[in-house]
């Protein structure tokens, strides 16, 4: 078993799951401390995905080029968060996605054939990366209509509400793109809050 400082946060991350102690025995020693610097890339456009992580600390994001060459933040990570395509481990297709360390990171790596297995003989482990996949898509799900249907502003005050620890640690380019909005624009909402 894994050192009770890193057990302490890989219990955390399981702790609301119903996994019983006899199941954490058997998970966590399949997941492997790795470490980022920052700008590092965890996963490249046009890799396939064939791991998955839990971040510990520090800030990731992912991020596609588009038509006109333009660097745009699909999504940010911060501690507790998993990083992982979807769709490219699942179906093993090469991602569309650059992710990238923002900072140092400290992550949890576990490997396809790893999840595979536990995810089939392990029931408590399976209801928790349900949840975790149905949680991821209904949070792109909402990010997609908010770029549609809300103002710039009120996609800015959900992030500060729902995620300040992002919005303190990360760059304001990065934030904007993720909020579809330039940099200026949101440098224009931040004072327009704070003369509030």
């Amino acid at each position: 078993m894994k050192d009770s400082i890193e057990q302490h946060f890989l219990n955390k991350v399981f702790a609301s799951s119903g996994i019983t102690q006899e199941e954490l025995m058997r998970i966590i020693p399949r997941y492997k401390k790795v470490t980022f610097e920052k700008n590092d890339y965890l996963l490249k456009e046009g890799e396939v995905e064939k791991k998955y992580w839990f971040i510990e600390s520090g800030f990731v994001r992912s991020y596609i080029i588009d038509t006109e060459g333009n660097d745009i933040t699909f999504n940010l990570y911060a501690s507790g968060d998993v990083v992982i395509d979807y769709p490219s481990m699942f179906f093993f297709a090469p991602t569309r996605e650059n992710i990238q360390a923002l900072t140092d990171c400290i992550c949890w790596e576990i490997n396809f054939e790893s999840f595979q297995e536990l995810f089939n003989t392990v029931l408590n482990y399976r209801e928790q990366q349900r949840g975790l996949l149905v949680g991821s898509y209904f949070a792109l799900k909402e990010h997609s209509i908010s770029l549609i249907a809300d103002q710039a502003k009120d996609r800015y005050l959900r992030l500060l509400k729902m995620k300040p620890h992002i919005v303190q640690n990360v760059s304001l380019k990065h934030i904007a793109t993720f909020l579809g909005i330039t940099d200026t624009s949101l440098s224009r909402i931040r004072k327009e809050i704070a003369n509030e």
